[in-house]
């Protein structure tokens, strides 16, 4: 996959691209990062890629002229690519959508700045607009690094053991269900006796009722929306640990 950043801080875009399993991603020749700065297709002496706002207002709009150009120098011939712009009116980014994009050979992110970006941007380019969260970050480079380490984790290599993957949170609409690991025991908090039984089947409908139980009280707005089957049903019902 390719992975276009445009972003007017590349010195950024560089480290987060080459830490932990990012960086393994390249080193595997699975992923190759391109930076690209809008600066660089300014037309003044200063570089200038903001300006006042028309109309008046607070902060400074990143203009379109230097961000168009940045996007049409990208090679869109790739097949299955797609343009991404960071926005708050965006569609919210969520797991499907990144396994959706890991399948994809290239991937474009417009990272934003300032108190806005030139409307103009989205009417020239049409991006497919994508927001994170309901909140505003002082720029789209952290947010396009969480949903490009959420994508590029999903390709398949990346991950040494692709079996843990399977039953991660949201991958089938429910949390995750707790893990432990050594010692058995710390600070009075034991590992659950299932865990260490060696009963596998036991172990297996454990993990699911916890699965439910946990994603019932955390995320009731994602357990409302689950499809229960008879099993699982069984599961909540059943008052035992087990």
């Amino acid at each position: 996959m390719i992975i276009n950043i445009i972003t007017i801080f590349p010195e950024l875009a560089q480290a987060a691209s080459s830490y932990s399993l990012l960086g393994k991603a390249v080193e595997k020749n699975l992923v190759e990062f391109r930076i690209i700065n809008p600066r660089d297709f300014t037309r003044d002496r200063h570089r200038q890629i903001d300006d006042y706002p028309y109309g008046g207002g607070p902060g400074m709009v990143m203009m379109a002229p230097p961000v168009v150009d940045a996007a049409e120098s990208v090679n869109c011939a790739v097949n299955d690519s797609l343009l991404l712009l960071l926005t708050p009116q965006g569609a919210v980014f969520d797991q499907k959508m990144a396994a959706d994009l890991s399948k994809l050979e290239q991937l474009t992110f417009i990272c934003g700045h300032y108190e806005g970006i030139d409307e103009r941007i989205v009417k020239i380019l049409r991006p497919f607009e994508v927001s994170l969260g309901d909140f505003v970050t002082m720029g789209g480079e952290f947010p396009a690094f969480a949903m490009i380490e959420a994508i590029v984790r999903l390709i398949p290599g990346v991950i040494g053991d692709q079996e843990s993957l399977i039953n991660e949170s949201f991958c089938h609409g429910l949390l995750d269900y707790p893990h432990y690991t050594r010692p058995p025991e710390y600070r009075g908090e034991p590992v659950p006796d299932i865990l260490i039984s060696g009963h596998h089947k036991r172990i297996e409908q454990w993990r699911r009722k916890q699965a439910l139980t946990r994603t019932r009280r955390l995320r009731p707005d994602l357990f409302e929306k689950f499809a229960l089957s008879d099993s699982d049903r069984e599961l909540l019902e059943d008052q035992s640990d087990a």
